[in-house]
């Protein structure tokens, strides 16, 4: 099977540090491929290889069958990228950074600002179209950088960390948007930290940890391999907490979490919970709230690494700096 977007065996150091440890992956067309990770992860190093930005230190990727390495010009002729921080002109308004897009890429002057029209209405910025996007909010402004990475129109396009700092109206605008893209047969890359991003928008998604890939699959398959739905008590007394850790750790015959006066622990039989009742009454625990839900791609992460995708440590920092050191040079 030929692939949109390949990469095998990924690899990149940056001095002594190590960002790509052998990544592997594979999007279909006209789908979303989420890689999911957190801070350091390796997540923009990848991109940035993937955009013919910098070359890996092994291994290889193909983007329509081109190589991005040795046939790097190809690439670049079908691809859109979108980085971590709006990458628009500040001084020039919404239609002048589009149509200067259109012409570095060679389109006339005519048909840039006609690009620019349509683009500009499609993401809702006709009205603020004139104005200096120095003047635009957050959101705005990302929008703006996404419709300049489509003035091309690109087969692909690479989103790394598109809703960084968006408030929950603009990401959801964002979304949107890019549920669109795939209706019209864009293939979708995109880069998150935000688990629920993931959930709602990739048809495949790849976890990333420390330059690995420990899992891959859908959001249900991932969710399904901490045991598909998770047990939650959260006991009337902090002072209960170890009673209750220790009686659900048992009958789920798993480890539970305990965070911030809530004990979780995944499970493959529903029934459980009215063994869990009994077991705590008997023990005199008084119950405040007990829930049975599907498992997050939060806890899928934590039961992969031991970590949760905000517990930025020593070394996915030291890896941060190198993703910034690429994204620089």
């Amino acid at each position: 099977m030929t692939y949109a977007i390949q990469a095998e065996g990924l690899e990149k150091r940056f001095g002594e540090t190590q960002a790509l440890a052998g990544v592997s992956l594979t999007a279909e067309a006209g789908t979303v491929l989420g890689v999911l990770g957190p801070n350091g992860a390796g997540k923009t190093t990848m991109t940035r290889i993937l955009a013919t930005l910098i070359e890996p230190t092994g291994g290889s990727a193909k983007v329509a069958g081109f190589d991005v390495v040795k046939d790097a010009h190809k690439v670049r002729q079908l691809i859109g990228l979108t980085g971590q921080y709006a990458g628009v002109d500040e001084m020039l308004t919404g239609t002048e950074n589009l149509v200067l897009i259109g012409r570095l890429l060679g389109i006339s002057r005519k048909e840039s600002k006609a690009r620019a029209a349509e683009l500009l209405e499609r993401f809702q910025l006709t009205e603020a179209a004139e104005r200096a996007a120095k003047t635009y909010s957050g959101g705005m402004r990302r929008r703006l950088d996404l419709a300049a990475s489509l003035v091309g129109r690109p087969q692909f396009l690479f989103l790394d960390e598109p809703t960084t700092g968006l408030d929950p109206r603009s990401r959801n605008g964002l979304w949107d948007i890019v549920r669109g893209l795939t209706d019209d047969g864009v293939t979708v890359l995109l880069t998150t930290q935000y688990l629920e991003e993931a959930d709602q928008l990739a048809d495949d998604i790849v976890v990333i940890d420390r330059g690995q890939v420990i899992a891959h699959g859908t959001s249900d398959v991932l969710k399904a391999q901490v045991g598909g739905q998770v047990l939650e008590v959260t006991p009337v007394s902090a002072a209960d907490l170890d009673t209750v850790s220790r009686i659900v750790g048992e009958l789920a015959e798993a480890v539970p979490e305990v965070r911030d006066g809530l004990v979780s622990a995944p499970i493959t039989d529903p029934q459980l919970m009215p063994a869990v009742v009994r077991r705590l009454d008997d023990a005199g625990v008084t119950v405040g709230e007990l829930s049975l839900r599907k498992s997050s791609l939060d806890e899928v992460f934590f039961a992969l690494t031991g970590h949760h995708t905000d517990d930025i440590d020593a070394e996915a920092g030291e890896l941060a700096d190198a993703d910034k050191e690429g994204a620089s040079a």
